[in-house]
């Protein structure tokens, strides 16, 4: 089952439960997801929506430090909970050992050896990783490898 049906499943199911935070959140999802399809004119395909996923998670991740920084803890903990319902639909996501382990090894694939070779590591290594870590982190961790 793709992540497109998963969202439509988990949608139906919290209808059926009277869950409105799990509803509005996989409805907000689902709003982005068609949204970039009308926009490309096709369907989506599974890194496309994993992508998306990802980004709905970084808004609400945006939207804590504002809810922080404004002491608003109510607009916190409902980011928070639409967070842990969005990772849901993510896949597995990799432990930083494993991720400085492919990073490494990428690094060697492509011979890189200064930080100006980062974009070649990263061209690379995205796709290996993709939707089990977020790309800013793959970032940082490349940097701080080359620049060893």
């Amino acid at each position: 089952m793709d992540t497109k049906e998963k969202l439509q499943t988990e949608l139906k199911e919290a209808l059926r439960s009277g869950d409105n935070v799990r509803k509005t959140t996989i409805r907000m999802a689902m709003s982005s997801i068609k949204l970039a399809e009308v926009e490309k004119g096709s369907a989506l395909d599974e890194p496309a929506l994993i992508s998306i996923i990802q980004k709905e998670i970084k808004i609400r991740q945006e939207a804590i430090e504002g809810a922080e920084k404004a002491d608003r803890s109510d607009l916190v903990d409902s980011n928070k909970a639409e967070i842990n319902i969005l990772e849901s639909f993510l896949p597995k996501q990799i432990s930083e050992d494993e991720l400085k382990e492919m990073t490494a090894a990428v690094i060697s694939e492509v011979q890189a050896t200064s930080p100006t070779d980062m974009g070649k590591v990263m061209k690379t290594l995205l796709p290996r990783v993709q939707g089990r870590a977020p790309n800013d982190q793959v970032s940082r961790l490349v940097r701080q490898l080359l620049t060893k």
